[in-house]
């Protein structure tokens, strides 16, 4: 047989131009079906998956499924951003915060599948995170010849710097300066993190203060313990709000319980004495000096002279009551916590002489009041108050009640007719202004309480006076004191010295 031999053509394969077919082939149904099989045969046999991860044999005719499949990408993503935060806010520390819990796992989400399959805590190769610039070898340069590089080089150290600002505080800002290729000096970078360490330093400070210390219409721990001791003795039967805030201490309004044998108010108060120092600093020229206080005063640390500031105003409201005057009736002590009656009605706390509606006759009959009491309690209960004005005068029934008497003193201080100056000063100030026309002058109305006589119409040349006669009578008065409030403090009641 003759063999016919294939002759290759060298240019490559030759392209048959495809059949044509004429417009009544293609409008034949014949043909419009053939097309519609190789048309099903074709995404039949394609492999590919598309965006959404859905895939030939993904039933895609649910809206719900397509929902949950765009939220696992999604979470995919969030996860990613995520992994990106964890490694740029731990750096290089020893002891890293996993950001694990506020991943977004979707319940749809294979199991067996990861993105990249890299690891959760492996971001070791996260293409997002720039490269911190390498350290100096040991040996303290690198290159050769005109090329070396040491660790001094201005660029190097720079560039460190920016990259160390990534250990500061969590709650320092300092942006992302590596990407911008920012280069601090060393001077910047110390003044820095010196600013840094201060403000830890403060706020640490600023943040253990208020944990330990009272503040405005607020107590500490400590004190809430104490005050809780006193609803689960039996002694408060509830404590409701605040009634009022001072420069030394917060007041609360109570409703009195029962203890043992005692007659509690059905209304008290409770005196809470800030525990912090500020307000105290400049206060210890009243208790110093006093003698039932001078030799403790000296032995006691600064936090526990709060507590001889409570203890102060309880002894001096025993007295006053021993005397007659009205002010509020002790119930009991609890170290910077002083529980006492209250004076109003209803839970409303009786309204300041300054505030009160009060006509010209009853400012008169006020006044008089005031004046009574003055002479009573320097004469009878030997004490000066000195911070009597019309912020510590109360309205109540028609009468007038002395409150806020921790700061009060003898006669024996060294300063004590300069404080009852001060407070004749104040009161003959407010009723002068409010219209009495009975109301003495503060040389008189210091005259007629204290039983002195000086003579002068000038306020410095009166105080000069004033000054001489203390330094005088200095040690008489002493002694005379001594006796008095010797015999007043042993009679006080024994339940109000409980302090526990």
């Amino acid at each position: 047989m003759e063999q016919v031999k294939e002759i290759k053509n060298p240019w490559g394969a030759v392209n048959v131009a495809a059949n044509t077919c004429s417009l009544t082939d293609v409008m034949s149904e014949q043909l419009a079906k053939q097309l519609h099989d190789e048309c099903d045969s074709f995404l039949t046999c394609s492999d590919d998956v598309d965006l959404a991860g859905v895939t030939p044999d993904t039933d895609t005719s649910s809206d719900l499924m397509l929902a949950q499949m765009l939220q696992m990408e999604f979470d995919k993503e969030f996860d990613t951003q995520l992994r990106r935060e964890e490694k740029k806010f731990n750096g290089e520390s020893k002891v890293s915060v996993s950001f694990e819990n506020y991943r977004m796992v979707h319940p749809f989400e294979d199991s067996d599948s990861s993105d990249d399959g890299v690891d959760w805590q492996d971001t070791r190769h996260d293409p997002y995170c720039l490269e911190k610039p390498t350290t100096t070898p040991k040996k303290g340069f690198t290159g050769k010849g005109k090329n070396i590089t040491t660790k001094h080089d201005e660029e190097v150290c720079g560039r460190k710097n920016t990259a160390r600002m990534d250990n500061f505080a969590p709650e320092v800002h300092v942006g992302d300066g590596i990407s911008m290729d920012l280069k601090l000096s060393n001077h910047v970078y110390n003044a820095l993190k010196r600013h840094c360490q201060t403000e830890q330093r403060r706020s640490a400070r600023l943040h253990e203060k208020k944990e330990h210390s009272t503040a405005e219409q607020a107590v500490d721990s400590k004190t809430r313990l104490l005050m809780y001791k006193m609803v689960n003795a039996g002694i408060l039967e509830n404590i409701n709000g605040c009634i009022s805030t001072g420069k030394e201490s917060v007041v609360f309004h109570a409703a009195g319980g029962s203890f043992e044998e005692m007659l509690i108010p059905e209304e008290c108060v409770l005196k809470v004495f800030k525990t912090t120092l500020n307000e105290f600093k400049n206060r210890d020229k009243y208790i110093k000096d006093d003698y039932r206080f001078k030799d403790r005063f000296s032995k006691l640390n600064p936090r526990k002279i709060i507590h001889l500031w409570a203890e102060k105003e309880m002894h001096n409201l025993a007295r006053m009551k021993k005397a007659g005057i009205r002010c509020p009736d002790v119930v009991i002590l609890k170290k910077h916590i002083l529980v006492m009656s209250f004076i109003g009605k209803n839970q409303v706390p009786a309204p300041k002489i300054k505030d009160a509606m009060l006509t010209s006759e009853d400012l008169k009959n006020a006044y008089f009041q005031v004046l009574e009491m003055m002479q009573q309690l320097y004469q009878k209960c030997n004490l000066v108050h000195a911070d009597l004005s019309e912020y510590n005068m109360l309205w109540h029934d028609g009468q007038v009640w002395l409150i806020d008497v921790s700061q009060s003193v003898e006669p024996a201080h060294p300063h004590s007719l300069e404080f009852l100056f001060r407070d004749c000063r104040n009161v003959s100030t407010f009723f002068q202004k409010a219209g009495v026309a009975e109301a003495m002058n503060v040389y008189d109305l210091f005259n007629t309480v204290s039983g002195l006589k000086i003579n002068s119409d000038d306020e410095a040349d009166f105080i000069a006076q004033i000054q001489e006669l203390e330094k005088m009578n200095e040690d008489h008065v002493q002694k005379r004191s001594k006796k008095a409030c010797t015999n007043t403090y042993e009679n006080d009641p024994p339940l109000l010295n409980e302090d526990d």
